[in-house]
């Protein structure tokens, strides 16, 4: 029985492989020092961060706790601490030589990259994010090749400010958003926008043009996947930070009207936006097959 065992445990493992947004978190360093709450939910507000007097208390303590010990963790926090506080070449110069010390550290690649963009320094920015990714391709919830596509935006330009280059998709300009991705690829796209908005908006106020689109796009992704509350919450942010135009107003009050349907209405609607998924139901097949085929086996097997 042990096959057919085996078979039932893949098949259980891949139906509850869940896709769900690391919401609610609260970040810590390595001391216990809280950094920040996130609100629950899939709509990026924003870190809800403690106040500037914890991180210059623990910014002091760091300092002396590496003197002490020589971990290297406590030198990369201060670093962290110094971003947290617009400290930015401060954080670039610690994170430098903490590269020089131990070179190929993920955190120090990653926070390298945000600190030279937070000074505008893009280039700089992307060879760092880069790096990082390649350290540690599934970070930030295999969400930081949005990083690099912004970045790669702001040096080549505005034109390339769009869901096309962004995200390499697109949903449309019908009344209602449609996309060529499969559920499973919108629910993970969700997961990504959400993380990678989250996280730029707790440093970057309205107006700023990148970060409108993407919240815009995060919106029809909420839209599609039936999330109208979010949807809407999330093309209210797009605006202020500074989309405009009819789309954008066409697909809130539409987002709010479909919001009124039965939920089977709503999910027919919905349903013609997407494209079809049936890699379950295949996977389900084959794994059907392939548990009779070995019924069959070990059937012949007692026979003989």
């Amino acid at each position: 029985m042990r096959p057919v065992l085996l078979l039932l445990l893949l098949i259980s493992t891949f139906f509850n492989n869940g896709y769900a947004c690391l919401n609610g978190e609260i970040k810590e360093l390595k001391d216990g020092t809280g950094v920040y709450e996130d609100k629950p939910g899939n709509v990026p507000y924003g870190h809800m961060f403690y106040s500037d007097e914890t991180f210059q208390k623990a910014l002091k303590r760091f300092d002396s706790l590496y003197k002490t010990t020589k971990d290297l963790d406590y030198l990369s926090d201060q670093g962290l601490l110094l971003i947290l506080l617009k400290r930015y070449q401060e954080a670039i110069n610690l994170y430098l030589e903490l590269e020089r010390i131990k070179p190929n550290r993920y955190s120090t690649a990653s926070n390298l990259g945000t600190a030279y963009e937070l000074i505008g320094q893009n280039e700089n920015a992307l060879k760092w994010i880069q790096k990082a990714v390649a350290i540690n391709p599934r970070s930030h919830n295999h969400s930081e090749w949005i990083h690099v596509k912004i970045l790669e935006a702001k040096i080549k330009g505005e034109q390339f400010y769009n869901t096309a280059f962004l995200l390499n998709t697109d949903f449309g300009s019908d009344l209602l958003p449609n996309s060529t991705l499969k559920k499973i690829q919108l629910t993970k796209l969700l997961n990504a926008l959400y993380y990678q908005l989250n996280e730029r908006v707790s440093f970057v106020k309205p107006k700023e043009k990148i970060i409108a689109q993407l919240l815009f796009d995060l919106g029809n992704v909420a839209f599609l996947l039936g999330n109208l509350d979010d949807a809407v919450t999330d093309y209210e942010l797009a605006k202020k930070y500074g989309f405009s135009g009819q789309l954008i107003e066409s697909r809130i009050k539409e987002a709010s009207r479909l919001h009124k349907l039965p939920a089977e209405g709503l999910k027919k609607v919905v349903k013609t936006r997407v494209k079809p998924d049936y890699t379950t139901a295949i996977i389900a097949v084959a794994a059907a097959v392939i548990l009779l085929v070995i019924l069959n086996i070990k059937k012949q097997k007692v026979k003989n």
